[in-house]
């Protein structure tokens, strides 16, 4: 097949260059990274990593070099027939630092500039085997659709998690969530001093937010080995042992012709998806997940699994993980416990998972878990499916007058209230926008009361546009529902944190910007959710002389706007202006699509 490595490297006598100039440039590289000139005609293979503004990508590029250079030393040693090329990166955000600020809504959208650039690399390279470091939540999803798009032997490992930071007056374990939600009180020693001890070390936020739900999924679709997952970033097996074991694998699924869409199948995806509910994982998973299949030419909710049948799933999977932001544990104590590779045993051991699929180790799941060997679950860290940490799985897709095509997504890990037999019923609470709700967080907290539906609208893919993360309003939220002991809920066409907790709810849609039902709500509405049908409604909206009227008033007002409602604020920038024109819905995974899409 095309691709294997199954001969010795060229030799002088049977180099010949047919164009001189295109080769002047990779003997130069050759020789400036000591390989063999007489190689630059054979696959070209090569490392990538993600870069950016925060301790969560400090740590990449000493593993890209640690792997560059194993590599480089194979190559020589074994003779192979591969031409190396200089590592390539692309470029994300930290969501830490811009949650609460419109600078977020370039969060989501760095995952498609983060596929655009490994695409630029890996295409324009022509690359045959590739090794990527990946880090924070959306680039590691966009350097994966990359890959997938390519679909060229590849293989992924995790940067890492960032370790727990500790209060130095109280001995507690805080993390970046943890400083969130404290941001209201009026205790600002205290409020000092989680920001100054909350992420002193180096890696991705710790809990099972939303890069470790997705480097789990990763992995258990078969992109990534199941140990590199919990391994914190400063582990010095990152360095000395993953380097040799990732190029041991890639060399094997190059031998067995063996790519990525081979290994992320409908099957494949189920699986990662079965073991994110099960971890209690964040809910962008439910717009990853779905660009994640599109990369690999997979409709998820045809091909994979209906809406229904994933809240089946998800009532029949229990979470096996006391983990934050709804336990107490990151993910460095998964692998303290044993790693990812424990619960993924449990569940295959308790027939909830398919072993039979291939991954990037060359192995199937069941035998790449059978090699691994994992302890039982410690039933402190990591729980057994026998004595769950909680009984049903983490998350739950809404329908209703609000959804008419379903997707509304809720945590139900993260309710810490507010569900009487399952159904909440409160009032509407309506914001144009994140920045209003903050404003009047700041300024009138007291005003928010028991059972209010907190709605923020014209803030999903095409409205903000991006699909901004609401950590920071939830936190605050989080923060009064605590201390009074009420319960605010939210709802939203953005998306949420995989830190938020409470009872909030993403990716309504059609989205506001759109003239979806979100758009149509008024203060004071009474809104509905219902966990045990998964619905979603609001009353008034279930009068159709009501809905009628609403909706006409929404369309003549941005009739008289050039078709675009006043509510939504103007962009001028070139990727805010590319967003708003091709974003994809919630459930098309929100990404930007091209013409033809």
């Amino acid at each position: 097949m095309r691709g294997k490595i199954n001969k010795p490297g060229r030799s002088k006598s049977d180099f010949t260059s047919e164009n001189p100039g295109r080769d002047a440039q990779k003997v130069g590289i050759a020789l400036f990274l000591n390989q063999d000139p007489y190689k630059i005609h054979e696959p070209v293979w090569g490392v990538t990593g993600n870069l950016g503004d925060s301790q969560c990508y400090i740590g990449v590029t000493q593993k890209v070099q640690a792997i560059h250079e194993a590599l480089a030393a194979r190559i020589v040693k074994d003779n192979l027939p591969i031409r190396l090329i200089p590592p390539a990166y692309s470029i994300g955000i930290s969501d830490g630092q811009l949650n609460g600020t419109p600078r977020m809504r370039y969060s989501l959208i760095g995952r498609e500039v983060s596929n655009d650039s490994i695409d630029l690399h890996l295409n324009g390279s022509e690359m045959k085997g590739c090794i990527s470091v990946v880090a924070c939540d959306k680039p590691p999803v966009g350097t994966l659709a990359a890959i997938l798009e390519h679909n060229e032997p590849a293989i992924i490992m995790s940067d890492g998690s960032i370790r727990p930071g500790t209060d130095p007056e109280t001995g507690e374990r805080i993390d970046i969530v943890s400083a969130f939600q404290i941001a209201g009180e009026a205790d600002r020693s205290k409020n000092n001093r989680f920001a100054l001890n909350a992420c002193c070390g180096l890696g991705s936020c710790g809990g099972m937010f939303t890069y470790n739900t997705m480097q789990s999924f990763i992995a258990v679709a078969g992109m990534e080995p199941l140990h590199m997952v919990a391994p914190a970033s400063d582990d010095a097996r990152r360095l000395k042992q993953f380097p040799g074991e990732l190029i041991d694998y890639l060399l094997t699924v190059t031998k067995k012709g063996i790519r990525p869409r081979d290994i992320v199948t409908p099957k494949s995806l189920k699986n990662a998806l079965t073991v994110a509910v099960a971890m209690g994982g964040s809910t962008n998973v439910m717009l990853h997940s779905v660009e994640i299949a599109r990369a690999a030419g997979i409709d998820l909710w045809k091909e994979v699994i209906s809406q229904k049948e994933f809240n089946e799933l998800s009532r029949r999977v229990p979470v096996l993980v006391n983990a934050r932001p709804f336990g107490s544990y990151s993910m460095v104590d998964i692998d303290a416990k044993g790693g990812l590779q424990v619960i993924v045993k449990e569940l295959l051991d308790a027939g909830l998972l398919d072993g039979s699929c291939i991954t990037c180790t060359g192995e199937s799941l069941a035998e790449q878990v059978r090699r691994l060997n994992p302890p039982k679950p410690d039933q402190t860290v990591i729980y057994s499916i026998a004595k769950p940490f909680k009984k049903t799985g983490g998350l739950r897709l809404l329908k209703g007058n609000l959804a008419p095509e379903g997707g509304a997504v809720i945590k139900i890990a993260g309710v810490e209230g507010g569900l009487e037999d399952g159904v909440f019923r409160g009032h509407a609470r309506v914001f144009n926008s994140e920045q209003e709700l903050i404003a009047a967080l700041e300024k009138t907290p007291d005003a928010f009361m028991d059972r209010d539906m907190v709605v923020i609208r014209y803030e999903g893919p095409r409205g903000a546009p991006g699909m901004p993360e609401l950590l920071d309003p939830t936190s605050r939220i989080t923060l009064i529902c605590r201390e009074k002991k009420i319960t605010i809920a939210l709802m939203t066409d953005a998306r949420f944190s995989g830190g938020s907790v409470g009872l909030v709810i993403g990716h309504v849609g059609p989205e506001a910007y759109l003239g979806g039902p979100i758009a149509l709500i008024e203060n004071g509405d009474t809104i509905v959710v219902d966990v045990n049908k998964d619905s979603l409604d609001c009353i008034e909206l279930s009068d159709p002389k009501v809905y009628a009227k609403r909706s006409e008033a929404w369309k003549n007002a941005a009739s008289k706007n050039k078709g675009v409602h006043p509510d939504v604020k103007p962009v001028t920038n070139r990727l805010m202006k590319r967003m708003r024109a091709t974003a994809r819905t919630a459930l098309g995974g929100a990404g930007m699509a091209n013409e033809r899409q």
